[in-house]
């Protein structure tokens, strides 16, 4: 299994709406993230580094993992979270107007100005 099912550490709800705490520790960078309904982001790329965790805020995205000769491909909604390890592929595309909570177990953007951002 390439796509690994996670769920916030806490999610409340009442009459008032929904607070899900999504973590405690082990990230980090945190970036929010809203795309329009038939975009495409990521293009096959990976992270050598970091392990990426993704919360689903709003909407509806079908994720394509791959790794070596094996893919998967999910679609999420609205409160799901799931992670992609170190080294998968992966593409997005959007299937309604998307907000996404991304989050990295290592910095993407390092200090040294360079990224752990893979297309090769």
């Amino acid at each position: 299994m390439l796509i690994k099912i996670v769920k916030p550490d806490f999610t409340f709800t009442d009459e008032r709406g929904t607070l899900a705490q999504l973590v405690h520790s082990g990230y980090e960078q945190v970036n929010f993230v809203y795309t329009e309904k038939g975009a495409v982001r990521g293009n096959m790329h990976y992270h050598a580094m970091s392990d990426e965790t993704f919360y689903v805020g709003s909407g509806k995205v079908k994720v394509t993992a791959r790794l070596e000769d094996e893919e998967e491909e999910r679609i999420f909604a609205q409160g799901e979270m799931f992670t992609l390890p170190a080294g998968v592929r992966h593409t997005f595309e959007y299937l309604e107007n998307t907000n996404l909570v991304v989050l990295y177990t290592k910095a993407v953007e390092r200090e040294d100005g360079s990224k752990d951002i893979l297309t090769d």
